[in-house]
Parts: structure tokens; sequence; C-alpha cells
């Protein structure tokens, strides 16, 4: 039977109400006694504390509301003889010599030494135990927080009858402390849903881009024209991504995320830092870059300098282009500030605004001088106002795009105040990280500058349009197009996800991160690589039909070349994301030492084995043949960092299956779109008729084999677009 409530027992003591006489009352109990007369002893109050064993070494014992929190259950007695005797029943506790403080209920415990050896008095190991009664009151006397009600356990008696009493609780056996989980990855709905507003920005963009290249192709046509503007329009993303576009990319996402969640101004000031020094660091790169820019076409392509007119063209082009630097540099880094606060849209969607600007200038351009069919302009021709619009329009579209973060970052919190004060603030550290990527990029653009050294003299050789610069710059935008809607926005939101694992030391979270990243992105991007493969040449000819015929087909037979390559490509860009998580920027270096090696020396092959016409082609296969290369040493290096495990098996059964479904949808897709190209012929009307029956039959044969294969990826992506369509 409980205890009474308190409030009784003062009744009773104070003379009130007299308590009603207990089962071991003396006779004439009911007696009221006299005001002036000592109350009766209550039996509950002399029983209160002498059954405590530990009383004698329990500080909580000098409070009641102590002794009232202290759990007994969780602390069973002693073996007989360990402490005294209990004391004799019905004696009340000798009083305390002084009243317990009440800021502090217990007196602070002799200091104990940590490690293994450090137990509780009663051989609980503290690791282990959520501390009660005395040690919760000590561990606990400096917070503040609301005093709970220590006698609400002493009148469970008086609870209604509907409500049942909480059971007593009872002493489990000590146990090893358990093993921590591991960390899940995630699961691949979550991880395509986050990933939808970058993918739909992505989107438009690339869809943009392509428009922008078209017009771009139109207006400058796809000869020494075109590839002058190409190389001078390249010229400052090689150069940014030279000096500090490689370590903005990928370095300093895992450190922004690291600050943000050490620093305690949420990392701001570490951004704002980063940012001065990017722009004071892209403001003099730019200042060199416009002084020595007919040094850089040279280097770009002898053949365009060697060309008195061509040179002056590009000189003067790549002049309007190379102050973008600084505003690519700026966007980027925004980006990844907003990115590291996992606001994942505005990098994504930003570059439509650059792309818009530009196609308007080349659409004033077209306006004024009409197309290159129509205007033969040529190096020669070309004038100087035509120069500055096309010029003007460039710089402008960077300036707007990277202007457009600016309402992102506010809308974060984020203000932007230039902050000089680099030194010892983690910056070093980085810089020190990101020297390996700069020699990472300047292996990777070593292989591109081979290539348009060649490119640009096989153009030039064959004398045919479409087998130059342009022609592979313009396949090469088709096919990276599902790289950056699918694998760059999986992987923009995998990184802060993979970072946070790698410094958490959770080899686990990274390997399934990973693999994830590289099966959803597969299930898209395996198909898509083999309809460039089947159906590459109705692509071009619809698409770049105002260069002409014969040059839309050469652009086609550069794209199917790309094709396949576009499997290991995506499959690279996954893998190194693992070592970028870890600040393994040498590893990543090392390996596309590797690629750009391969990627030039078969291209230097194919140039100087096939004829003039067929270079190109030959170039646009050993850059995936290079990818795949690249893979196999990436692959085995962060299975090692990883403990041997990459979960290397479901990966390799999800590509051979998605392959295999690809296989004959290829083949059967690329027999409709050559049939209905032969009979319509490959003007605009007969390539969208043969890529729309070609694309139709192989989406169907795909989906259908992937369906019959069962492979969870596809089910899991057709689940997610479902949801978003309501059914």
């Amino acid at each position: 039977m409980n205890a009474p409530y308190d409030g009784d027992r003062g009744q009773g003591a104070g003379g009130g109400t007299a308590p009603s006489p207990g089962p071991q009352a003396a006779p004439g109990a009911g007696h009221v006694p006299h005001p002036s007369s000592p109350p009766a002893p209550d039996p509950y109050v002399q029983d209160a504390y002498s059954h405590d064993p530990y009383r004698a070494q329990d500080l909580s014992a000098q409070d009641p509301v102590g002794e009232a929190l202290y759990d007994r259950a969780a602390h069973p007695p002693p073996p007989p003889g360990t402490y005294p005797e209990p004391q004799p029943l019905y004696q009340q506790p000798a009083a305390p010599q002084h009243a317990p403080d009440p800021r502090v209920w217990a007196q602070t415990p002799a200091p104990e030494p940590d490690g293994p050896s450090r137990h509780l008095p009663y051989g609980d190991d503290p690791r282990t135990v959520q501390f009660t009664g005395v040690d919760d009151l000590v561990t606990r006397a400096g917070e503040e927080q609301p005093e709970p009600d220590a006698f609400a356990h002493l009148y469970r008696d008086q609870q209604s009858p509907g409500q049942p009493s909480s059971p007593a609780p009872v002493p489990a056996p000590a146990s090893p402390p358990p093993a921590a989980p591991k960390k899940s990855g995630g699961r691949a709905s979550g991880l395509l849903k986050s990933s939808a507003v970058m993918a739909a920005g992505t989107l438009v963009s690339r869809l943009t881009g392509f428009v922008r290249s078209l017009v771009i192709t139109g207006a400058l046509g796809a000869a020494l024209l075109g590839d002058t503007y190409t190389v001078a329009y390249t010229l400052p993303t090689m150069i940014y991504i030279l000096t500090v576009g490689g370590g903005l990319n990928s370095v300093f996402v895992p450190q922004l995320v690291r600050s943000m969640k050490n620093d305690a101004d949420g990392g701001e000031a570490y951004a704002n830092r980063l940012l001065t020094l990017v722009m004071v660091a892209l403001g003099a790169i730019v200042a060199v870059a416009v002084f020595a820019a007919p040094l850089l076409i040279r280097a770009m392509s002898s053949t365009i300098a060697d060309d008195q007119a061509a040179n002056s063209v590009a000189v003067t082009f790549a002049r309007y282009c190379l102050p973008t630097i600084f505003f690519m540099g700026v966007h980027v880094v925004m980006g990844q500030i907003l990115n590291a606060r996992g606001k994942f849209g505005a990098m994504m969607w930003t570059p439509v605004l650059n792309n818009i600007v530009m196609i308007v200038t080349f659409g004033l351009f077209i306006w004024v001088y009409g197309t290159s069919a129509e205007s033969q302009l040529g190096v020669q021709t070309i004038p100087d106002e035509g120069i500055r619009l096309l010029g003007i329009g460039t710089l402008l579209g960077l300036v707007v795009q990277a202007l457009a973060m600016i309402p992102y970052l506010r809308e974060t919190g984020f203000r932007f105040r230039p902050r000089f004060d680099w030194k010892g603030h983690g910056l070093g550290k980085t810089v020190k990280l990101a020297k390996w990527t700069v020699l990472f990029v300047l292996a990777n653009q070593a292989g591109v500058l081979v290539v348009t050294q060649l490119a640009t003299a096989a153009g030039e050789a064959s004398g045919k349009d479409g087998t130059g610069f342009l022609a592979y710059s313009n396949a090469q935008l088709i096919w990276g197009m599902p790289q950056a809607i699918i694998t760059v926005s999986v992987m923009a939101a995998l990184l802060p996800r993979i970072s946070r694992a790698a410094h958490d030391d959770d080899p686990g979270a990274v390997r399934d991160d990973i693999s994830q990243g590289l099966r959803n992105s597969a299930v898209a991007i395996v198909p898509v690589a083999f309809a460039f493969l089947a159906l590459g040449v109705p692509m071009c000819t619809l698409l770049y039909a105002s260069s002409g015929v014969e040059a839309a087909r050469s652009m086609g037979f550069i794209l199917m070349a790309f094709g396949l390559g576009l499997i290991p490509y995506s499959v690279q860009y996954v893998v190194l994301r693992g070592f970028y998580a870890y600040e393994d920027t040498r590893t990543p270096f090392y390996n596309t030492v590797i690629v750009a090696a391969v990627n030039a020396a078969v291209s230097a092959a194919c140039y100087f084995v096939l004829p003039a016409q067929w270079a190109v082609v030959g170039m646009a296969g050993a850059y995936g043949l290079a990818y795949a290369v690249g893979v196999g040493v990436a692959w085995r290096r962060l299975r090692n960092r990883l403990g041997g495990d990459l979960d290397g098996a479901h990966v390799l059964r999800t590509y051979a299956r998605l392959c295999l479904a690809a296989l004959p949808a290829a083949v059967l897709g690329g027999a409709a779109g050559f049939g209905v190209l032969t009979a319509l012929g490959e003007g605009a009307l007969g390539s969208l008729a043969a890529l729309f029956a070609g694309g139709l039959v192989l989406g169907a044969v795909f989906f259908v084999a992937a369906k019959r294969m069962r492979i969870q990826e596809l089910n899991s992506m057709v689940g997610m677009v479902r949801g978003r369509l309501g059914r």
C-alpha cells in the first residue's frame, strides 16, 4: 500500500484533523489528543528511511526529494557484511547539521580516473548507465530546468480507476555497450526527390544551351570562323579551370560543410574569406590573361594563329571573353556556399540567364547580317561591329549569371563582407588540397589542348564543314547533357552527405552513397548512351540543319563515336567524388594524368592514321576509351581506401543488366530511325520523324526488357515519377 499524500500528514501533524487509526494503533488512538501534546507518530514516516541499506553512504538521504528520486531498482543491495546493519525500526533518522543547499543537491564526489577503470560506487559502468539519484543530481546541478514533482508516485492509489499505474522498473543484468549501428546511405527515392529541382534547372539550362549552340552555328557556320569564336569562347573556361575552378568545384564543398558544422557563426566568416580571396586572385588572372591573349590563342590552335585574319578575329574575341573568368569564379563560389547550406537549385538555374543573353545577342547578329549560309561571312569579311556585338553579349551573359546569385544568398541569411584576414583560418589547408586539384585539371586540360590543336588542323586539312573543332564541341555538348542533368544533379545532393560521412570516419556510409549514386544515375545514363550510338545522325541533322546537311551529318558521326563513352565518363565522375570527400586530391590527379595521356595518345594516332574527314570521329571514340581506362584505376584505389569493399558486385550487376536491356533496344531503335531517314530524307522533317520513331522503339523495348529483369533502380525511378504525377 502506498504512503498517503504529504498534505494528509501535514494535516495530522498540524492538528487540524486527526489521522485515521492504523492497524497497529494503540487502544484509544481514536481519541483526539490535547493540542499541546506532541502529534501521534506516523508509521509511514518512521519507516521511510530505516530500511535503506545505502543511507549511511548516500548523501541524497539528507534530502527527501533526492531520496524520492533515487532509483533503488537500478542498484540492488550489496552482499551481506558490506555495510553496517540498518537502524532499528520506528526511529527517526538524525537531523542533519545544516539544511541542504537548494542550488546543489549533493556534494561533488571526488574525481575518478578516466578510462575503462572508472566505475560508479556500485559497480556500474558510467558509459552505459543513465545516472540517477546522487549522480544524476550532481551531473545536472548547474542546469536550469523545471523542478519535477518528486511526490507524484506517493499518491498513485488516489488515481482514477481507469488509469493504470506504471509498473516498477525491473533491474536488468549488466550487458556490454551495444555497437553503434552503421549509417545507411538513404533510400533511392529520397535521393531522386532531392535531385529533382537540380535536374529540372540543369535540363532547362542545357536546353537553352542547345539553342545557344544552334544560333552560334547558324550565325558563324561550322567552318574556320566558327572554330575561331569557339576557341576564343573556350579559352576563359580553360584558364578558369586551370587556376581555381578545379579547387572550387571539388575541394571547397567539404571545407564549407566542415566550417558550417564546427564554426560558431555557421561558416559565414570562412565563406566571406574564401569569396574575397577568389575575387582578388581572379582579378589578377584576368589582367594577365587579357595582355597575353595572342600567346594564349597560339597555345590553343597554331592553325588559327598562323592565319593572320583568323588570329586577329580570335584575339579580339578572346579579349572580350577573358573577363568572364572573374564572373565564373564568383558564380561558382556563391553556388558552393548555397550547396553547403542545402540550397542546390540556384546554381543550376542561373546559367539559363547567361544562355538567354547569348541567344538574344546572336539573334540580333543574325537579324542584322543573316545566317552564315546567307551572309557567307568569314574571318576576312566579318565586320568589326559584329565582333564587338558578339563579344559584349558574351561578357554580359556571365555578368548577369553571377549577379543573379545574390538574391538567393540573401534569402539564406548570408551577407557578403570582404575579409582579408586569410591567415590562420583554414584557407592554407584548403589551398594545399587545391594544389593537387589544379594539377588534376592541368593534366585534363593538357589532353583537351592536344585535341583542340589536332581537331582544328584536321578540319582545315579536310576542307569540309563539320569536321573541325566546332563540330567536336557541338557533338560533345549534346553528349554531355545527360551527364550534367542526371549524374551531376545526383552527386550535388550526395556530396555534402558523403563529406559528412567521411568526416565522421564512416566508410560504410560513403560506400553506400557512392554505390547508390552510381546505380541511380545508370538507369538513365546507360540507355541514353546507346541512344546516341543508334540515333546520333538524325539528332544532329535536326539540330544543326542550318549549317548544311554535310556538316550536320559529320557531327552525327562524331556523336555516335562519343556515345558509349558516356558510361565510363559518368562512373569516373562519381568515383572521384569519394576521394574528394576524404580531402584526397592527389589520387584524382594521378588518375587524370592516365586519362589525359591515353586520350592524347589515341587522338594523335587517329589524326595520323585516319583520313582528315574521319580524324575527329576517331578522337571522339578515344575520349570514351580513355575514361574506361581511368575508371579501372580509380575504382581499385577507392575500394582499397574504403576497406576493400565498394559494393562492386551490386553495381556491376546493375550496369550489366541495364546494358543487356539497352542493346536490343538500340539495334531496333536504330533500324527504325535509319529506315525513316532513308524514306523521308535528311531534312528537318525526316530527321524529326526518324528521331521520334527510333526513340519510341528504343525506349519501349528498353523499358519492357528492364522491367522483366526486375531492375530495382528503375522501379524506384518509376515510382518517384508516378508520385510526382499523383498517380
